[in-house]
């Protein structure tokens, strides 16, 4: 069932490297006008390549925390009209230096809809093998590439070890396709 509000005029007032923040009118179905602050965000591809009874992490700095993060390979949309299959391969040849045989789309979920617009994709990659890794930016330039038991996964995110979003809804959804 609709909500019954419409969206009205935005005005921009950042447009960033990955986001551009805007400030958007809304009517209530009550016809009072409200204001809300509005990310928007070109989208994103995760993948959890899956090696055998392994799972291929990367553990990057993230500026926003201040620390780094133990995740699945990801990145934005950055190439228009860029398939998902080709976006996610690209990031997977990037940032661990595979390419997969098979990659099959599992999910799409919003990050956090109560504000920004990114939509997320998820896929999972099989049937593994070594490519030239070519790093895109600092980040990837000093990020580290781990294997773990996909055995482990469960305590990893139970402990805290695991915490960021499109990781566990990946390494879950991938755990419950191979009937983990």
């Amino acid at each position: 069932m609709a909500s019954g509000f419409v969206k009205g005029p935005e005005r921009v007032v950042y447009d960033g490297y990955v986001i551009k923040v805007a400030v958007g009118e809304f009517t209530a179905p009550n016809g009072e006008v409200v204001e809300r602050d509005v990310i928007h965000h070109p989208g994103a591809v995760s993948v959890v390549p899956i090696d055998g009874d392994e799972v291929v992490l990367v553990r990057q700095y993230r500026a926003a925390l201040g620390h780094d993060l133990l995740e699945i390979p990801a990145g934005k949309r950055d190439v228009d009209d860029e398939p998902l299959e080709l976006c996610a391969a690209r990031e997977l040849g990037e940032e661990i230096g595979m390419e997969a045989a098979s990659m099959v789309k599992v999910a799409s979920f919003y990050n956090s809809a109560g504000f920004c617009d990114e939509l997320s994709h998820v896929f999972i990659a099989t049937e593994l093998s070594p490519v030239p890794a070519a790093a895109h930016g600092l980040e990837e330039e000093y990020m580290s590439i781990e294997r773990h038991r996909l055995d482990d996964v469960p305590a990893m995110i139970a402990s805290g070890e695991l915490c960021d979003a499109k990781t566990i809804i990946g390494l879950l959804l991938a755990l419950r396709q191979l009937g983990r």
